[in-house]
């Protein structure tokens, strides 16, 4: 991530992600994000500028807003999406917690207004 009105930020992406690269699986998904989208009329790094990083170093691009919540949701969602993707052409092993993806069993969601229900059906607490 780096503050689209702050080009020290930007500068530094080279030595953040080769840093990030050799200390991480070679097929880790990456996404860069430009951040503080809210504050366009201070602008130091153009939208063109952090999509050729990204385009040249194979990574995900977007920018954001924290403040404002712009693209925020999105940025998670391409990530994971990138991540299944990658997990359904075979490029992770499920298998392999070397691949850094751990498949557990998630629990099935409860049905709304059958607390009462089933907490005398099971005679269990609330928590």
């Amino acid at each position: 991530m780096y503050d689209i009105t702050r080009r020290e930020t930007f500068n530094h992406l080279t030595r953040w992600l080769e840093e990030a690269r050799q200390n991480a699986n070679a097929n880790m998904v990456i996404m860069l994000i430009g951040n503080k989208l809210d504050l366009e009329a201070r602008r130091a790094v153009s939208f063109e500028e952090g999509q050729k990083f990204a385009q040249d170093n194979g990574l995900i691009f977007l920018e954001t807003s924290a403040k404002t919540a712009k693209n925020v949701e999105e940025a998670f969602v391409s990530t994971a999406s990138k991540i299944y993707s990658n997990i359904e052409s075979g490029i992770y092993d499920v298998t392999n917690e070397a691949h850094g993806i751990k498949v557990g069993v998630t629990s099935s969601p409860q049905v709304p207004g059958a607390y009462g229900q089933d907490q005398q059906q099971n005679n269990k607490g609330c928590c």
